[in-house]
């Protein structure tokens, strides 16, 4: 009876439709895991496509999944690269959890691999966007730890997009001595420091992982195979398989640096970029905030322009903030900031009882004291642009002012381009300690002042 009476506020039947939170059109089952099914959806405003998982709140709590739940989503906050299925939105209501993610069509790598070996050019180009999405997440300190084919989606262009981090690890899972120990993964595709249930190096059990892929695209077999599992682990100990013929010197000369049963002398993925086989035809990806689009920083020349302030006159009042909305994401019944590290979530979002135009004048200071330019301020709207080069380019800001009730205004923050740790860092050390005295209440906190 709950789960029905759920259904009904959180979604809107229309002939055969299904709407969920007023946004998102639900169709068929995609697929389906223990406590989740992926279902078709699309976004009703936008017509875009996308997948939506759905995790049963209780089911997770009682089986203890929470925490890695939790995790994943933290991850995929982190990891926004072209070749990572990027996490578009997480809502939740009391019994269930959706995320929202990119809709890959083109299925798994795995069933390519299952018909027969790739051509060298083909399992080249996929294995050098495998490499960079895990030199991405390594640099964000998230260890995948379960690479194989069936992780790895293709898009409509053929390009690759790895997914699944369930099974992802972060710096604070490392113990004093600075080693997982977790043992986890698909035994065929898992490093052998691994399975001998010692601490290993989360990054160079990935990079084993994307030889044992790689090899499996050069000739459409594993390379570790034998009649029982602890046949096939001493073969893995061992790091003994054997090359068929038709693979060429340069790729099995790579191989044999990433299926090096010792870590310590294994490749690392500098030492792969630099590699000769690796290197033909390669272009490193831009990595650009899959967060910023044409809706949310407007123009793409506003970020580029030379700073020319275009200034509204046409409106007098700001945006209604609807109260509904407001309590919804302060709600811990709606709202999924319990499930994010504390120190990864920004501050985005407060209420003030100052005007609205005050508001405006102190952010436009605040942007000029912080030496962030800005790019345009309309409709009591500001987006503003730091100065010095990120990680991912300039970092940008964009702050917008909304009325709750003639003497309550609502300023919410959200990034435009840039860096998200960059622009986490910029919310905690700059800009909450520079709107202190405008400042009635942050988002989810009793008193701020």
């Amino acid at each position: 009876m709950e789960e029905q009476a759920e259904n009904q506020r959180i979604s809107k039947k229309n002939g055969t439709r299904n709407i969920i939170f007023r946004k998102y059109e639900m169709g068929r089952v995609l697929g389906q895991g223990t406590f989740a099914k992926v279902y078709y959806g699309k976004n009703i405003s936008t017509q875009e496509s996308v997948a939506i998982k759905v995790t049963n709140k209780d089911q997770v709590k009682k089986e203890g999944f929470m925490e890695q739940i939790k995790r994943e989503i933290a991850i995929m906050r982190l990891v926004r690269h072209p070749n990572v299925v990027e996490l578009k939105e997480v809502m939740a209501t009391k019994a269930r959890i959706f995320f929202v993610m990119e809709y890959v069509k083109g299925g798994e790598l795995f069933a390519k691999v299952a018909k027969g070996k790739l051509k060298e050019d083909s399992a080249r180009k996929y294995f050098q966007q495998l490499v960079s999405a895990v030199d991405f997440c390594h640099s964000r300190g998230v260890f995948h730890r379960d690479l194989k084919p069936e992780n790895l989606l293709l898009d409509e262009n053929e390009n690759l997009k790895v997914t699944d981090f369930g099974l992802s690890a972060l710096p604070e899972q490392l113990r004093n001595d600075g080693l997982l120990h977790t043992q986890c993964g698909t035994p065929a595709y898992v490093a052998p420091e691994v399975l001998r249930k010692k601490g290993y190096d989360g990054a160079k059990a990935d990079i084993w992982s994307c030889g044992v892929i790689l090899f499996v695209l050069l000739t459409g077999y594993l390379p570790f195979q034998a009649e029982n599992v602890m046949k096939m682990y001493r073969k893995v100990f061992k790091a003994e398989y054997e090359f068929p013929p038709w693979i060429s010197n340069d790729a099995r000369r790579l191989i044999s640096k990433l299926l090096v049963a010792d870590p310590e002398k294994r490749i690392t993925i500098p030492g792969i970029m630099r590699n000769p086989w690796f290197r033909k035809g390669f272009t490193k990806p831009v990595v650009v905030s899959t967060e910023e689009s044409s809706a949310e920083i407007g123009d793409k020349r506003d970020i580029e322009s030379s700073g020319v302030l275009e200034m509204a006159t046409t409106k007098s009042s700001p945006p209604f903030y609807n109260a509904f909305e407001l309590i919804s994401s302060m709600s811990s019944g709606f709202d999924l900031s319990n499930l994010f590290e504390s120190k990864t979530k920004p501050a985005s979002l407060f209420t003030s009882k100052c005007s609205a135009s005050a508001i405006m004048a102190r952010l436009e200071s605040m942007a000029k004291k912080l030496n962030f330019r800005v790019l345009t301020m309309k409709e009591f709207k500001v987006k503003m642009q730091g100065k010095a080069e990120g990680r991912k380019g300039k970092l940008a800001v964009t702050a917008e002012v909304f009325e709750v009730a003639p003497e309550v205004a609502v300023v919410e923050f959200s990034k435009s381009a840039g860096d998200t740790l960059e622009y986490n860092r910029f919310c905690e050390e700059d800009m909450r300690p520079a709107l202190r005295d405008i400042v009635w209440s942050w988002q989810g906190e009793n008193n701020c002042q």
